[in-house]
């Protein structure tokens, strides 16, 4: 396992007190944090934001296939929010069925390279979770 040290932590600090010293919390109308994040870091969003990255194109169906515990409704919503946000475009063509077809955007694509970090850092970590989460068993 990695060793943080004390001028990481110091450096870390100084970035998060930079991120919220200026926040007057009594009148707060956007929170970067809640607001953008919340959307962006939810499971599900992570997934689809993911498959995109590995195949270009998709369409609803095949990125439902992809995502395989997730409803009809929910991966709906969220192709809804993360286009209004603009991760992801929607690109309709007018045919008998109608085809839709799902891609990341620029903006997109600028997340995904920050959050394939987050999942890197998740995989090599894992393990250390997974023994974590037992030890915690054993002592409750």
């Amino acid at each position: 396992m990695e060793t943080i040290t004390e001028n990481q932590k110091i450096k870390v600090a100084k970035k998060i007190k930079k991120m919220f010293g200026h926040v007057d919390r009594r009148n707060i109308e956007f929170c970067p944090i809640r607001d953008v994040m919340s959307l962006a870091s939810d499971k599900w969003s992570i997934l689809i934001i993911l498959y995109l990255g590995y195949y270009p194109v998709l369409r609803f169906n095949k990125l439902r296939k992809h995502i395989y515990d997730i409803s009809n409704k929910v991966l709906s919503e969220r192709l809804k929010m993360l286009e209004g946000d603009g991760y992801i475009s929607r690109k309709l063509f007018a045919e008998v069925p109608i085809r839709v077809e799902y891609s990341l955007t620029d903006f997109g694509h600028s997340y995904l390279q920050k959050l394939l970090e987050l999942t890197e850092w998740a995989e090599k970590h894992k393990g250390t979770v997974i023994s974590n989460r037992a030890d915690y068993q054993k002592s409750t």
